[in-house]
């Protein structure tokens, strides 16, 4: 959503003085050596028959032996080389410190001076390198701290990102499910647009405001939407951003940030994920964190410490509002906490019709029964809901996505894909299909659940087969009815089991119901208050784990009497679930055969199919959407289903 970064004005002028520079600094030591060469007189070599000949004429005034083998020298009188008079040259000895060759001078009365080997150009140029390139990396250092560089020593700087008025906008008209949080957050916008509005009764402005709630549910797009709304300044940046492994770099960042702020004042700072620097200070098991409390710190005091920060609002996002440090949540800081929780029954329609509004649907679409049917599932869930719907929908063909695609798109997402590698045999399936019956007969005919949504046989995830409820409407509370149907529910798969198969052959297929259901059997009796031996107390659990300061301990919240007695309690409550499933698969035996018949004719039974059954009449043929003829799939290219053994280690049936 943001855009790369435009290029600095400049930039070609900037990288073309530094390419100079580089340039100017290696031809020195070049242009300083060719001078002094060029400043001395000129030196001809010769060879070593015309040295020995000039010296036996005596025109040799003096020499310098360089390493035992190289001589140079002046004439007494010019020589002529090559129609060149020369005073000065050099030559090579045939042999190395060869005494005779220093008599022959001494003879000669030349004055001999030794001096050690030269070095070359290169070796000049060699042995200057190191010395080049710390003084080029001490200026460039040097300039980039001058200019306040975004490379070197910025480790400081903050990282944060800005949304400038050529970004993409996001607006309220793109959110939808959290109008409580619109309309706090549109007073904030207001603020910004018309500060004197407010302020002319007395009003101040906010210095921040805090969104909380589950993850997915558009904290980040709320933020996103109030910087399209208020087409003021938009500084983003996460929690993580501001800790790093040394010490008072998170809070120079702080520093840094808010100075950008204040800078472009009136404007917005949105930090995601608040909790990655805001934890509460001195918890932990191994004490402070001394980097996050320092950021921390800073963070307090640029918020509201002796300076002030007119016209910088702060904005955090945080699904662990648990975990923050009172002084930052206290008002004046954080002025405002907008809850972002998810989205109702509208809510989630109004999101799915934003998601929907650019792809072709099929007549046969509802949005409102798709939102009554997704109860929980935040705005992140349902755009990845609609996604997989128009994915699915293109590998089958659909010039359109069609209900069928939505449906399938939703099993998906809620319980996993479908496993159609993973095959059984007809014993395996049919087993499959009465335990699956056995969970539907239960929640049709055990009033208190909700209605039947859906029963299959297809493996989908860890389960083999599936038959799952969904409420009619969203529910913020559960009753003791409900409760206790749904603890009938949850065995009627293994009572199935043992009234048609016989109990040598029920199988391990209800280890899941029956952990789920020994779950709200122990909160039935210890939380909820709902059973009648034990009373209205809160009981919990027998040991708790208790962080008091700085350590972990563990303290015993109820004595040994008391917790037979809610063992006792939560083995009653399953029996009594486990003998009223027994009851009721008994007496609905027929609808319980042809439930399982159809699932093992159809793999697949829906709402409408379950009633078709359980009015005793025939299931209607199926009717499949339509496919595009460039991209349907040719009927030989498709395989039937197969029926093989079941692979070891899969568990039966799960609900």
């Amino acid at each position: 959503m943001i855009p790369p970064n435009p290029p600095k004005p400049g930039g070609v002028r900037r990288f073309s003085k530094n390419l100079s520079f580089w340039l100017i600094l290696a031809l020195v030591p070049i242009v300083l050596l060719q001078f002094v060469a060029g400043g001395a007189e000129q030196v001809v070599e010769i060879d070593a028959s015309a040295y020995y000949a000039q010296l036996d004429a005596d025109n040799i005034a003096k020499v310098t032996v360089v390493g035992g083998k190289e001589i140079t020298g002046e004439f007494k009188n010019r020589f002529l080389v090559k129609t060149v008079a020369v005073k000065s040259f050099k030559t090579l000895l045939p042999i190395a410190n060869n005494p005779e060759d220093m008599k022959r001078l001494e003879a000669k009365g030349v004055a001999i001076r030794a001096a050690e080997p030269r070095p070359s150009l290169f070796g000049v140029l060699v042995s200057l390198l190191p010395w080049i390139l710390i003084l080029g990396i001490w200026f460039f250092l040097f300039r980039q701290m001058q200019a306040g560089g975004n490379k070197a020593f910025s480790f400081g700087k903050s990282k944060a990102k800005l949304l400038t008025g050529d970004t993409p906008k996001v607006t309220f008209a793109d959110v939808a499910g959290a109008d409580e949080a619109k309309v706090e957050l549109h007073e904030i916008i207001e603020f910004l647009r018309d500060p004197q509005k407010f302020t002319k009764l007395g009003g101040r402005l906010p210095k921040g405001a805090l969104l909380v709630g589950p993850p997915g549910t558009g904290k980040t797009l709320l933020a996103r939407a109030v910087a399209g709304e208020a087409g003021r300044p938009f500084f983003s940046m996460s929690g993580s951003d501001f800790v790093e492994m040394f010490v008072g770099v998170g809070a120079s960042r702080v520093r840094d940030l808010f100075e950008q702020g204040k800078a472009s004042a009136p404007c917005i700072i949105f930090i995601d994920e608040i909790d990655a620097v805001g934890r509460h200070r001195g918890a932990g098991l191994g004490g402070g964190h001394d980097e996050r409390e320092q950021t921390l710190n800073q963070l307090l005091v640029e918020m509201d410490g002796f300076e002030s920060n007119e016209g910088v609002i702060l904005i955090a996002a945080t699904n662990r509002p648990d975990v923050l440090d009172p002084a930052l949540l206290r008002p004046g800081r954080f002025d405002r906490q907008i809850v972002v929780d998810s989205p109702d029954l509208r809510g989630r329609e109004g999101i799915l019709k934003v998601h929907v509004r650019n792809k072709p649907l099929a007549e046969d679409v509802d949005i409102h029964r798709l939102a009554r049917g997704t109860p929980g599932m935040a705005g992140a869930d349902l755009a990845n809901l609609v996604n997989e719907a128009a994915l699915l929908a293109a590998r089958r063909g659909h010039d359109k996505i069609y209900m069928v695609d939505f449906e399938d798109a939703k099993d998906r997402v809620m319980l996993g894909a479908e496993r159609k590698s993973l095959v059984m045999r007809e014993e395996e399936r049919r087993l499959t299909a009465f335990h699956e019956a056995g969970h539907a007969v239960c929640a049709i005919r055990v009033k208190g659940n909700d209605p039947l949504h859906k029963v299959t046989i297809v493996p989908r995830g860890r389960a083999l087969g599936l038959a799952f409820t969904l409420p009619e409407d969203d529910r913020v509370s559960v009753t003791r009815e409900q409760i206790e149907a749904r603890l009938v529910m949850a065995y009627g798969g293994r009572v199935s089991e043992e009234l048609i198969f016989g109990r040598l052959r029920v199988t391990t297929g209800a280890a899941s119901d029956i952990q789920q259901a020994t779950g709200i059997a122990r909160r039935y009796v210890s939380q909820w208050g709902l059973s009648d031996a034990i009373g209205p107390i809160l009981v919990g659990d027998n040991e708790q784990e208790v962080f008091l300061g700085r350590e972990l301990t563990s303290r015993r919240t109820v004595s040994e009497r008391t917790a037979q007695q809610v063992d006792d309690e939560v083995s009653r409550v399953i029996s009594e679930a486990y003998n009223r499933a027994m009851d009721t698969v008994t007496t609905h035996r027929d609808l319980l055969e042809r439930i399982a018949a159809a699932l093992l004719e159809r793999e697949t039974l829906t709402r409408d199919d379950i009633a078709v059954l359980e009015r005793g009449e025939t299931l209607p043929p199926r009717i499949e959407p339509p496919t595009t003829l460039a991209s349907a799939v040719p009927a030989a290219t498709v395989e039937p289903r197969r029926v093989p053994p079941l692979l070891s280690g899969a568990e039966p049936a799960t609900a």
